[in-house]
C-alpha cells in the first residue's frame, strides 16, 4: 500500500517548551488514521505543520511526494483541510460558500455545480443550500466547514477536532460522511480527543501524549500491547452462597469483586479458565442470571501507558 503522507523526526519548539517532540510516521492510501490524545498533546501543532500552516523547527513532512516546506500547486489541490475554527463566511448561503472555497482550486462550469452538490449532499446540507449559515446551529457549521473543505476531491483529508461542542445528530452525520470519503478514495487524517470516535472510525490510531507518539497500531494491536486482563461480570440469584476465596482459587484468576449481587472476576489474558469459574458458582448453589465480558478501549490503553485517563 503507497502512503500518501510520510512524517520525519517532526519538532515544533516554542522557546524552552516543546510541543511536538520528533514525531514520525506514515498515512497510507485509502485509511482513516486516527490522532488521538488529550487537549495539548500536540495533535493540532502536527497538523498546523502537516498543512504547512505552520514551520517546523525541524524534520521533514511530506505529502503526495511533495516536501510540505516547498509546496506545490499540485500539492495543495490534494489536500483538504477542516480546521478546528470554523472558517466559513456566516453572510452568504452554504452553496455559495462551498462555490467559493472549491473556486478556489480552478473548477468552474458544470463541475463546480456538480462538486458543490456532491459536498452538500455529502454532509446532508443540500436542502438547506440557500440558507445562511448564521441561522446554522454549532453542529450544521462544522458539517459545512467539511463541505468546503471537501468539494475539491483532495486525495488527503486533515480534519483537526471536527466534532467539537457539537450536538450527537451532527456527530453522527459527520462519522457517516467521513466513512464514505473513504469509500470513495480519500486518505483521512482524524484528530480527536473523543476516544469512541477514534474507535468507530480509524483503520490505524496514533495515540500522542505530551508532544510524543506513545502508541502506534490498528485498534487490535493497540489493545493486545497492554490489555494483560480481562474482567468478566456475573449477575448472580442466592448470591448469599458466594464464597470469593473458592472463586480466587481458581487458576489464572487474579481479583474477585463483589457487590449489589455482582460479581466481577478479573483473569490473565492467557490463563482464562471461564468454564472452571461457572463451574465453581454451580458448586456453590449461585445461578447466573447474566454474564458480560469487559472488553478493552482506548481508555484502557491510554490509562495503562500513561497512568491517567485521557481526558484528566
Amino acid at each position: 500500500m503507497n502512503n500518501v503522507a510520510a512524517v520525519k523526526d517532526l519538532k515544533m519548539q516554542y522557546g524552552n517548551k516543546t510541543a511536538v517532540d520528533g514525531i514520525s510516521f506514515e498515512v497510507r492510501e485509502g485509511e482513516v488514521l486516527g490522532l488521538l490524545g488529550p487537549n495539548g498533546a500536540g495533535k493540532s501543532t502536527t497538523i498546523h505543520m502537516l498543512s504547512g500552516a505552520l514551520s517546523a523547527s525541524s524534520g521533514n513532512v511530506t505529502i503526495l511526494g511533495h516536501n510540505v516546506k516547498i509546496g506545490s500547486k499540485e500539492m495543495k489541490k490534494g489536500i483538504g483541510i477542516v480546521p478546528q475554527d470554523i472558517a466559513i463566511y456566516e453572510e452568504i448561503s452554504a452553496e455559495k460558500n462551498v462555490r467559493f472555497f472549491a473556486s478556489l482550486y480552478s473548477l468552474k462550469g458544470e463541475e463546480l455545480k456538480t462538486r458543490v452538490k456532491e459536498a452538500l449532499e455529502l454532509v446532508q446540507l443540500y436542502d438547506r443550500k440557500d440558507d445562511k449559515p448564521k441561522t446554522f446551529s454549532g453542529g450544521m457549521k462544522r458539517r459545512l466547514n467539511i463541505a468546503c473543505a471537501i468539494a475539491h476531491q483532495p486525495k488527503l483529508i486533515i480534519m483537526d477536532e471536527p466534532t467539537v461542542g457539537i450536538d450527537p445528530q451532527s456527530r453522527h452525520h459527520i462519522l457517516v460522511s467521513i466513512k464514505e470519503l473513504k469509500t470513495r478514495g480519500a486518505s483521512i487524517i482524524y484528530s480527536t480527543h473523543y476516544m469512541e470516535e477514534a474507535e468507530a472510525i480509524s483503520d490505524r490510531i496514533i495515540i500522542m501524549n505530551e508532544g510524543k507518539i506513545i502508541a502506534n497500531g490498528t485498534k487490535e494491536e493497540l489493545y493486545r500491547e497492554v490489555n494483560k486482563e480481562m474482567t468478566y461480570a456475573f449477575q448472580l440469584t442466592h448470591a448469599q452462597q458466594l464464597n470469593k476465596n473458592s472463586i480466587r482459587g481458581v487458576k489464572g484468576v487474579t481479583g474477585v469483586d463483589f457487590s449489589d449481587r455482582q460479581l466481577k472476576v478479573t483473569v490473565r489474558q492467557n490463563q482464562d479458565h471461564l468454564s472452571e469459574i461457572i463451574a465453581e458458582l454451580g458448586a456453590q448453589g449461585c445461578g447466573i442470571l447474566s454474564m458480560n465480558k469487559k472488553e478493552a478501549s482506548l481508555e484502557t490503553v491510554f490509562l495503562e501507558l500513561t497512568g491517567r485517563n485521557l481526558r484528566d
